[in-house]
Parts: C-alpha cells; structure tokens; sequence
C-alpha cells in the first residue's frame, strides 16, 4: 500500500488537493478537480439533495480515499435539513490515505462540521453524533462488503469510486458488483465515474438498470445505476451498442480473491474466445476517435 510518505498533494484545476498513487499508478481525482468530481459524479446524479428531507439517509462510500465524496454529501444533505441524521459507511484499504487527507488540510473548503466530522472518522473510524453515524472499515472491500446486507444496512446513495477497471479489477467484478447492488436500498441510486461497458453489464449482471451521468473533467459520461430504470437518465444508442461488444465482456472473480493479473487474463481470455461484435468495429461505426476511447 501506499505509505503518508509518498501521498504528496497535487493540485487540480479547482484548486482542491489530490494524490497520486503509485501502487496504482493513477491520480485519486482528474485534474478537473476533487470537489468538482465528488459533486458532479456522485452527489448530484444520486440526487443526494432531493433526498435530504427525509429524518435518516444510508450512504455507502466504497473506495473512500481523501474523503471528498462524504465530505461533498455531508455537506449537501445538511445544507437542505441540518437534523437529517446521515449514517455513512465508508469502505477504504488504506488508512494512511485519508489520515493524509486531513493532514494536508484537503478538506478545508468544507464547513468546520464536516472537517470534524471527517477528521475524527480518518483517525478513530468510527463518529457518533446527533446527525451522523458513521464507520470507516479498512481492508479488502471484497471481504468487507459482504457483512452490511447482514446488518440490514441498505443505502440510499452508493459511491463506487476505486481506481480505474484496467488498474483495480478486482473491485469491478461481476461477483463483487452483486454485492454491492445487494447494499443498495430498493430506492437507491447508485454512481460511478467509469462507462466501461463491463463496469455496465457486471452492474446489470446484478440486477441493475443502468444509465449516463454528465461527464465532469472527462471526455466520457460517468454512470448511474438503480432497480428502478425511471429514475436514470437513458443511455443513448452508441452506449447501447457498446453493451453488445466485446468491450462488454465483465471481469470475473469467482472466489474474491484473486489478483488484478488473474482477474484481467481470465477476462482477455474469455473476449478472445467471444463471439460477440469486436469493440474496434463498433467504434468504427460510430466514427470514434481510437486514441479518445478508452480500451477494453
């Protein structure tokens, strides 16, 4: 894991702080902008602030990172009804990451409620208070997740914010994205930055509609998912489309265990022997641009 040594801030074009992982080797947020994207991505399009009236609000963050997320939805449901009472659950594999965070003031735009809220999270993990309980398990998501189901914990708003599909498949598996769509109340709505079409047919895979959200510091739409397809935004035909490529193919991981290196070569196996529509001709079709589509 990354170690606070090496977590140096970034800034992005917002002027908020990010890191740069280099076990992952990829940036915890686009250069657009952490806030930008924790808003833009996830708060708005799980409509988080249409639903601050209600007295209690469930929100599982998977891959809490920094923090910016919770913090944005914190932020925005009290805004609306400061005596909503928020339970949150964040999901996190390394705790030196969000200690970092709050040790390189990231959150500091954030109202002095939340910056306690979230400081006291990222160094005990667990807050109680009037308007908010809320816990930050560290470790494997895949071992994490499967508990909450069994704690009757169904949420309102998921965040599903890992490290890129090519990077950390091992959190975009057909198996793991069941049992994150088994944590989402039946009127929940569920965000993420990735339109990968395997990211789209595992979250279909497992019982979800799916649908487009705006693209925020990205060429590409990011995507939201439901058990009710009314309250999604459609996709349009080319996204359609790629739901029937080999880009659409999922990543498998039978037992949730296995590596990123078995989880990809288990999957480029799996598209070569497929007989379905290869991704370069549908993108030949739509007249894409090769080096602006992200690969399989």
């Amino acid at each position: 894991m990354d170690s606070a040594s090496e977590l140096i801030p970034q800034g992005t074009e917002d002027g908020t702080l990010t890191f740069f992982s280099p076990i992952f080797c990829e940036s915890f947020h686009s250069h657009s902008g952490a806030y930008q994207e924790a808003v833009g991505k996830f708060v708005q399009p799980t409509q988080l602030r249409q639903k601050a009236q209600e007295p209690e609000l469930a929100i599982l963050d998977i891959c809490y990172g920094l923090g910016y997320n919770s913090a944005a939805a914190l932020e925005a449901v009290w805004q609306i009804n400061p005596a909503c009472h928020i339970h949150l659950i964040a999901l996190e594999l390394n705790p030196a990451v969000p200690k970092a965070a709050i040790a390189h003031h990231c959150l500091q735009d954030f109202s002095p409620a939340v910056q306690t809220c979230l400081s006291n999270l990222a160094t005990t993990h667990q807050v109680n208070t009037d308007t908010l309980t809320a816990r930050l398990y560290i470790g494997d998501a895949r071992q994490r997740l499967p508990a909450l189901p069994e704690q009757n914990f169904l949420a309102a708003a998921i965040f599903l914010d890992p490290f890129s599909p090519p990077r950390c498949p091992q959190l975009w598996t057909v198996e793991f994205l069941a049992l994150v769509s088994h944590c989402l109340d039946p009127q929940g709505i569920l965000a993420t930055y990735s339109c990968a079409a395997a990211v789209r047919s595992g979250l279909m895979m497992g019982g979800l509609q799916v649908g487009s959200s705006p693209p925020i510091g990205r060429r590409s739409p990011g995507t939201v998912a439901a058990y009710i397809p009314t309250e999604l935004p459609p996709l349009s035909q080319q996204e359609t489309e790629h739901l029937h490529t080999q880009a659409a193919i999922p990543y498998r991981d039978p037992t949730l265990r296995d590596n990123a290196q078995t989880i990809l070569a288990r999957r480029q196996q799996e598209q070569q022997q497929s007989k379905l529509e290869p991704t370069k001709a549908w993108k030949k079709r739509w007249f894409l641009d090769l080096d602006l589509v992200k690969p399989d």
